[in-house]
């Protein structure tokens, strides 16, 4: 176990590298061991499994390092908080850095963290490719990471999420990265709501990400399953898209394969546009699991 630890740090020794803190220092069956992953968030290490423990070798190992150590169970029926195992508690919210930008991260604040790192490179080409004055709609935008990448060159965002603290979470984001939220906007409620809702406004946006969850239900009792009703959602989302427009569509479902998220697109969107495969990051070594398409008209 402590050699295919090892391994997979020497792997990752360029990673923090100033500009980025948080990254994946260990990805399950891509670095030798199934069913255990470690994030790293500024030096604290977040510990995730399948099972409910961590094998034993490996525990020992990483207690070795000396790092603070969290443990989480990858379970989505009970979504608790992780767990403290060793070295200093984070009983409060810290900031990481990833690609010169700031977020806050709490290991207190319930199943997730705060920010997703498998999305790492897409926000990358987010800051790479906004320029002063655009326009950019995070619809399912938890707590605004891609607002904040889109926000810092200059676009004026608009985030959208169901959950009024991941909203507050969001602001303080753009707060960290020296940006005014009052410059920006926020819409709590749900995105298929307000998508139609902005479509009947005249509203355009020059980027629009689609992140949504596999899952879910809206208040009128509609089942939403990315499976089959993605496509649905890139619809109401191009009749929101200026004229040459992007939309960043993403899903985690690993029951969807990228053809099969291609072709649900292509069938949904009207014709013209280009579609692009974007690779998950490096340091994502197992399963290819997050699939995105770049669509541009």
């Amino acid at each position: 176990m402590r050699h295919l630890l090892q391994q997979a740090v020497d792997r990752r020794q360029s990673l923090p590298d100033g500009e980025t803190d948080a990254f994946r220092v260990f990805d399950g069956a891509g670095d030798g061991l199934d069913g255990l992953e470690i994030d790293a968030f500024a030096g604290r290490w977040l510990v995730s499994t399948r099972d409910a423990a961590i094998p034993g070798g490996m525990l020992d190992a990483l207690r070795d390092t000396g790092r603070t150590l969290y443990h989480k169970r990858l379970d989505q029926h009970q979504k608790e908080s992780p767990a403290h195992l060793s070295g200093p508690p984070c009983t409060e919210p810290f900031v990481i850095r990833e690609n010169g930008l700031l977020f806050e991260v709490s290991f207190s604040s319930g199943y997730s963290q705060g920010i997703f790192l498998d999305q790492r490179d897409n926000r990358r080409w987010l800051i790479d490719a906004t320029t002063p004055g655009t326009t950019l709609l995070n619809t399912f935008a938890y707590t605004g990471a891609f607002s904040v990448a889109a926000a810092v060159p200059g676009a004026i965002t608009t985030t959208l999420d169901l959950s009024q603290p991941y909203l507050d979470w969001a602001r303080r984001n753009l707060e960290l990265n020296g940006i005014d939220p009052d410059g920006h906007y926020f819409c709590k409620g749900d995105t298929f709501h307000w998508l139609r809702r902005f479509a009947k406004q005249g509203r355009r946006f020059d980027t629009i990400v689609l992140d949504p969850p596999t899952f879910s239900r809206d208040r009128d009792g509609r089942v939403f399953r990315v499976e089959k009703d993605y496509g649905r959602l890139a619809a109401l989302a191009e009749r929101c898209l200026a004229a040459d427009g992007t939309i960043l569509a993403c899903t985690n479902c690993r029951q969807l394969d990228v053809a099969g998220f291609r072709r649900q697109l292509s069938d949904a969107l009207p014709p013209g546009f280009r579609i692009e495969a974007l690779p998950m990051p490096p340091d994502f070594t197992g399963e290819p699991y997050l699939k995105s398409l770049r669509l541009s008209r």
